[in-house]
């Protein structure tokens, strides 16, 4: 058995869902929204929430569900930006904030994408609805099932554009999912959000998002308000290679909402940091092999493994490795021979498995007497 303290050099990802760790580490804040979330985009872990799961009213942030139907459907090939969509009475008599499509007119679907993310236009959204799903009803329909195979647990949809409806909800979690879900799958997409104004038919309208105007790095993804809703944000921003996703709602002002926002990504940033533990294949040490045709192996890391952790939580991070040895021949490379567990006071441990980096064949009757001889005799090797 060994242990570590502090911790290993090493390369890239691996990821740890919905980890909790801000609670663990002691850290703590408030908000003045009424439900919030705040995750690293990269690894999912979850440095803050408040009422994270409790279904409300998204307003204008649904409107990230109709763009990822759009997406998916733009990255499987059976939909291009420059494909247009007639934009029906229904649509073009949408109420709320508007992209302000002509009855009867062809829109493409970049257009489209630009005012429902620039201009959160809803009549927009109906255009889209209509011109994938037939209806609104049919495409809130195929909403919710591909909401379902995404992960969403909390959402339910009833139309395109976040129109208030008592059964239209989502939960900040669902949200902050859906939000990397954009980035990560449609990253090639994603540069739409940072877009700061749009103009269609010589009407110019600015992005109501209000970080991308103020806040380093931000570049993303989608404001909401109705009197219900209050004032909301899907909100994301990148410093130094580090991706996070913040959702609120329930703020009471424009400008309450643009300040919170900048307040609980600086606390992201601040106060936590990805830290790579084990890279796969990384050497953890040798075990010796009972009649094997190889004296020792190498123990090596299965998986790789990054982690979201607080700077203070870092400090007392542990690791054990745990293996039997000797180990008995034959052995495949690959093959699990232990494991090795990361712990933090007031954290689940994380244990990943210690795997045999190279086969060890079984030794033939003649080799077996001296083998089996000088272990009694001298023990395991040692060298």
């Amino acid at each position: 058995m060994k242990n570590w303290k502090g911790l290993l050099p090493a390369a890239l990802i691996m990821l740890l869902p919905n980890f909790q760790i801000a609670a663990a580490a002691g850290l703590e804040i408030e908000t003045v929204a009424r439900e919030a979330i705040l995750l690293d985009a990269e690894t999912g872990a979850v440095l803050f929430e408040k009422n994270a799961d409790v279904p409300m009213p998204p307003a204008s942030m649904s409107k990230l569900m109709t763009i990822a139907m759009v997406f998916d459907r733009l990255a499987e090939g059976t939909l291009k930006m420059e494909d247009t969509f007639l934009v029906s009475e229904n649509a073009w008599r949408t109420q709320g904030s508007k992209m302000f499509v002509v009855l009867g007119d062809r829109v493409n679907v970049s257009d489209l994408l630009h005012g429902i993310i620039v201009q959160s236009g809803n009549d927009a959204c109906v255009v889209v609805a209509e011109g994938i799903g037939g209806d609104e009803v049919t495409f809130a329909r195929m909403m919710n099932e591909r909401a379902r195979e995404i992960g969403l647990k909390n959402s339910e949809f009833r139309n395109s554009s976040g129109w208030p409806d008592p059964e239209h909800l989502m939960s900040a979690r669902d949200l902050a999912i859906l939000s990397r879900y954009l980035i990560t799958r449609h990253a090639q997409y994603y540069p739409l959000f940072a877009i700061k104004e749009f103009t269609w038919h010589e009407i110019k309208q600015g992005n109501r998002n209000p970080l991308l105007y103020s806040y380093p790095g931000a570049d993303g993804l989608k404001t909401g308000h109705t009197a219900e809703a209050g004032y909301g944000l899907a909100a994301s921003a990148e410093r130094d290679g580090r991706r996070l996703i913040l959702v609120f709602t329930g703020t009471d002002s424009m400008k309450r909402r643009a300040s919170e926002a900048e307040r609980l990504l600086t606390f992201g940033f601040g106060q936590f940091d990805n830290y790579t533990l084990l890279s796969a294949g990384q050497k953890l040490g040798e075990v010796d092999v009972w009649l094997g045709d190889t004296a020792k192996i190498p123990i090596i890391a299965g998986k790789q493994v990054r982690i979201t952790l607080s700077r203070t939580a870092r400090k007392s991070l542990t690791a054990k490795l745990v293996y039997n040895t000797p180990v008995a021949a034959p052995i495949a490379a690959g093959a699990e021979i232990g494991t090795v567990t990361f712990t933090v006071p007031g954290m689940a441990p994380v244990t990943v498995p210690a795997v045999a980096g190279a086969a060890a064949g079984k030794l033939g009757f003649f080799g077996k007497i001296p083998a089996v001889f000088n272990y009694l005799l001298w023990g395991p090797s040692s060298g």
